[in-house]
């Protein structure tokens, strides 16, 4: 397990993606897990797997009460007519329906103190090894029969590129608000792909997040490397009742398979960052996403 013991020293990006005519893939050029043992709630073993994988699930961090309200909450932000005319409100290509709702810590102090709960924060302070600001949050809503698929990605390519995130200090959280099951399109994660940065094939549109948001299609990788990646990890479906939680890396390689059942999957999906990894220039050249869906503000989470 690698435990860092410094700051990152520069901003200077080796990770080039959206430039070149084929893709560039290479080695994480940082660490994993800042932190030890004795900075938080999580083990030695469960460091050393988050390290190793880039993924850590648990079966019921929250009550069944907990959940309950948590996703009342996010249903009744779905349904409000001002935030669901607003660009927080992202619908299903071709579809009226929510598929997403950002900045939900700032819509609500049921999520502002969901984001600050210990249960999570702390987890992640410990494996950033420092205090964390919220990169994002957001409710991710997938209705049964007309539910899209998420196509495979690296968060931090996107991050990186379009948001200016300098280094992969950073991880994020879904909680499950609902049963995720084989069936209604749950997390794929290919564990141990954090370690491997895929730089993707096309130039970045102005405004390109009005378009990702809805459906990705820049940033996303080649059918060869997924295969080559798919062959090297594997694909681990993270599966569980309402109140499963699931950490992962933001280089990890995820996504999900759209849901044509009648049975609804609804995450809140929370990201984390290190203070000493605070957004500057966007690194492919386009002017920053808007603040709600990359926040600006750095404010250490309160502890």
């Amino acid at each position: 397990m690698t435990i860092a013991t410094t700051e990152p020293s520069t901003h200077r990006s080796r990770y080039r993606s959206r430039r070149d005519p084929h893709p560039v893939v290479v080695d994480r050029a940082e660490p994993v897990v800042w932190g030890g043992v004795d900075d938080g709630p999580l083990d030695a073993d469960e460091l050393r797997r988050f390290d190793e994988r880039g993924l850590l699930r648990y079966g019921a961090l929250f009550s069944a009460e907990e959940i309950t309200e948590l996703h009342h909450e996010a249903r009744r932000l779905a349904g409000d007519a001002t935030v669901a005319g607003s660009e927080l409100a992202v619908r299903e290509p071709g579809d009226d329906e929510v598929r997403s709702v950002f900045a939900v810590h700032q819509l609500s102090d049921v999520f502002a103190e969901l984001a600050a709960d210990e249960r999570l924060a702390g987890r992640a302070r410990q494996v950033l090894g420092s205090d964390v600001y919220l990169h994002q949050t957001r409710v991710n809503l997938k209705p049964g029969f007309r539910g899209r698929e998420f196509y495979w990605h690296s968060d931090f390519e996107t991050w990186h590129l379009e948001d200016g995130m300098p280094g992969m200090r950073c991880l994020s959280v879904s909680l499950g608000l609902t049963e995720n099951t084989e069936l209604n399109g749950g997390l794929m994660v290919m564990p141990g792909s954090h370690k491997t940065f895929v730089g993707c094939v096309g130039e970045t549109p102005d405004d390109h997040y009005k378009e990702s948001l809805r459906e990705q299609r820049v940033g996303t990788p080649d059918d060869q490397t997924l295969t080559w990646l798919a062959a090297q990890h594997g694909i681990e479906l993270a599966t569980g009742d309402a109140g499963a939680a699931t950490f992962f890396d933001c280089n990890a390689m995820h996504g999900s398979n759209g849901n044509i059942t009648p049975y609804p999957r609804s995450n809140v999906f929370l990201v984390y960052s290190s203070v000493h990894n605070t957004l500057v220039e966007p690194f492919g050249g386009t002017a920053p996403r808007p603040d709600f869906i990359a926040h600006r503000t750095f404010e250490p989470l309160p502890r």
